[in-house]
């Protein structure tokens, strides 16, 4: 196997995964419930991934904005679990098509993210909402 060189990998990466993501029993119903432009979401996911393997500046957007709003979308029901489940998945498609560095990155990196994510997701919910004292 031979490790991620470029947008294209990329590409396949993100689509292999969130191909598992959309029928996952766990998951899925979020981003099936708040996504209605997948391939519009893919390619700025594929920007993202380049953007932070690569060190382009291809990628516009907030991630964690954007999972705050999604998890005011879903009624405050967004849990740790869910990020794990996220990551279990990622680490699972990476291992199956990629090793190396760069492989290795996107599963850290991605481990960092998601718990940036998901601290911004509760910090920013009111207090009483889904556990927030």
């Amino acid at each position: 196997m031979k490790d991620i060189q470029n947008r294209n990998d990329i590409s396949r990466l993100v689509s292999s995964f969130y191909e598992e993501v959309r029928e996952n029993e766990e998951i899925g119903p979020f981003f099936n419930r708040v996504i209605t432009d997948w391939e519009a979401h893919m390619e700025k996911l594929t920007d993202f991934w380049e953007s932070n393997l690569f060190h382009k500046a291809v990628y516009k957007g907030n991630p964690r904005i954007a999972h705050i709003h999604m998890d005011a979308d879903t009624d405050h029901t967004v849990e740790i679990k869910h990020f794990g489940e996220w990551m279990r998945l990622w680490i699972k498609t990476i291992d199956q098509m990629f090793q190396g560095e760069l492989a290795e990155r996107a599963k850290n990196n991605a481990r960092k993210m998601s718990t940036h994510l998901y601290l911004g997701i509760y910090m920013n919910r009111k207090p009483g909402i889904a556990g927030n004292p």
